[in-house]
């Protein structure tokens, strides 16, 4: 497996069943406008449901001709969504926040991963379970991430000074040869390809310990939602119906996403037991009750409570509910 480095945006068969009440589009006969969907990093089942809506015709059944555009460490997503080459990208809510803090017209627009990504990845004879687990360890991890270790500390009242923190690459041999204890990752790759490995492995998620940032995010600007709305609905009416497939049948998802990508060097188990597990951090109680996508004006107060410690501060207005709300009727 290929490995990530350490930051979301630096690291990181079957027929699919739709599930699409309520969603059903038109079909217009009329050209179809092209836009650019640019995505956080390249192309694996971790956009699963984008594949399908452009698989499906979904966007084409609503006029849109959507190009993904891959990202990676050298294909930021802000600067295309700015000049309006990219019609909508995938983000997190903390980029998101740096960006509008240096001026940029942002909004976001919905939410893919209700959860956030980022775990602490231990083997099984040694766990950590808790924040206090890691009083006394070494974590391995990027610099760069400091912040979000603090944030982690803090919200739980530990002394990060008594963990040793060892800087290591986006891999999971310092973990499995002993050099430390756990490793700061997504909980949706490096702890997936230990699995893949044999090597038992336990992962706590920092969002259920208090640290909530909104990730894989829907960012458009200010003229796109004054000047470009109906694409913008007729996107992300798409993008849920493709991701509603996707929670029916994960594996569906990344055995499209294999075929569609040959030449990317995706191996089908890993991308099966990534889709699975990113079923729990993209779906919940909130979704399943308002729609793929939804956040409310608690989890927005939340994330801006967290960003405040990630020194990154932005007001509730950076969310924008409207094109959701027309999306889901």
């Amino acid at each position: 497996m290929t490995f990530r480095t350490p930051s979301r945006r630096l690291f990181l068969g079957g027929a699919l069943t739709t599930a699409t009440a309520g969603l059903i589009l038109p079909h217009r006969a009329r050209a179809q406008d092209a836009v650019n969907f640019q995505l956080s990093w390249l192309h694996s089942v971790q956009f699963g449901g984008s594949y399908i809506a452009q698989d499906k015709g979904y966007w084409s059944d609503a006029g849109l001709e959507v190009a993904l555009q891959p990202g990676g460490p050298n294909a930021p997503v802000e600067p295309p969504v700015v000049a309006g080459t990219a019609l909508v990208g995938i983000s997190a809510a903390d980029y998101t926040a740096a960006a509008v803090n240096q001026g940029a017209p942002f909004k976001i627009i919905g939410v893919a991963m209700q959860k956030n990504p980022f775990a602490i990845a231990s083997l099984a004879e040694n766990p950590v379970n808790s924040p206090a687990d890691l009083v006394g360890k070494k974590i391995g991890m990027a610099l760069a991430n400091m912040p979000v270790l603090e944030a982690l500390c803090s919200i739980n009242d530990v002394d990060i000074s008594e963990i040793e923190v060892v800087p290591t690459q986006y891999d999971p041999a310092p973990l499995v040869q002993g050099q430390v204890d756990c490793l700061l990752c997504w909980a949706t790759d490096l702890p997936v390809a230990m699995e893949i490995q044999g090597v038992e492995n336990v992962t706590m998620l920092l969002a259920d310990q208090g640290y909530a940032v909104h990730s894989q995010t829907y960012i458009a600007t200010e003229d796109s939602l004054a000047n470009r709305r109906d694409q913008l609905v007729a996107l992300m009416k798409g993008e849920v119906m493709g991701w509603q497939d996707y929670q029916a049948d994960p594996a569906a998802a990344a055995a499209l996403t294999v075929e569609m990508f040959p030449d990317a060097g995706l191996d089908l188990a890993t991308q099966e037991l990534q889709a699975e597990r990113q079923v729990p951090l993209m779906f919940s109680d909130l979704t399943e009750a308002e729609g793929f996508g939804w956040f409310t004006d608690e989890t927005v107060a939340a994330n801006v409570e967290t960003l405040a410690l990630l020194d990154k501060p932005v007001s509730a207005d950076l969310w924008d509910r409207s094109i959701l709300e027309e999306v889901h009727g």
